[in-house]
């Protein structure tokens, strides 16, 4: 794959508004990443803290797919973890390499961080997902659930 895998930082608001354009394309979830589009200050602020990790994989300067992860800090002992949040692949660049290039360049940074372990999880269902994070990890069967504030 000759992706270019860039961390994005702030200053590239429009790479990660083209990541937010792709993440609702694969997603099939323009309402999520299109209804209400953050400000400009807001993308600016995400996008240039230090445990808010973007990464995009460019193909002739496009956006062909991408990752968002944060670092997180935890109390039981003094440690970090990254969770990635986000991760999509454009169809037509799929199985080519790119989404583990994106995670070998965040398992990278965790190391250069000293995190204790990047993680992440899939719906039941998502067969590339898992194949994909069982090439790359150990699984846990675990069982999420959203509350509302």
């Amino acid at each position: 794959m000759a992706a270019d895998i860039r961390r994005l930082a702030a200053g590239d608001l429009p790479l990660m508004r083209d990541l937010n354009r792709l993440f609702a394309a694969v997603f099939d979830d323009h309402q999520s990443y299109g209804s209400a589009v953050p400000p400009d200050g807001w993308l600016e602020d995400l996008l240039g803290q230090e445990h808010v990790i973007a990464l995009v994989a460019l193909v002739d300067g496009e956006v062909k797919g991408g990752l968002v992860a944060y670092e997180l800090m935890k109390f039981e002992q003094a440690r970090r973890e990254i969770y990635i949040y986000d991760l999509a692949v454009d169809g037509a660049y799929r199985r080519r390499g790119m989404a583990t290039a994106l995670i070998e360049q965040l398992r990278q940074i965790a190391h250069e961080r000293g995190v204790w372990v990047v993680y992440v999880q899939a719906d039941y269902g998502d067969d590339p997902a898992v194949a994909l994070y069982t090439k790359l990890g150990s699984r846990e069967d675990v069982m999420h659930f959203d509350i509302t504030p």
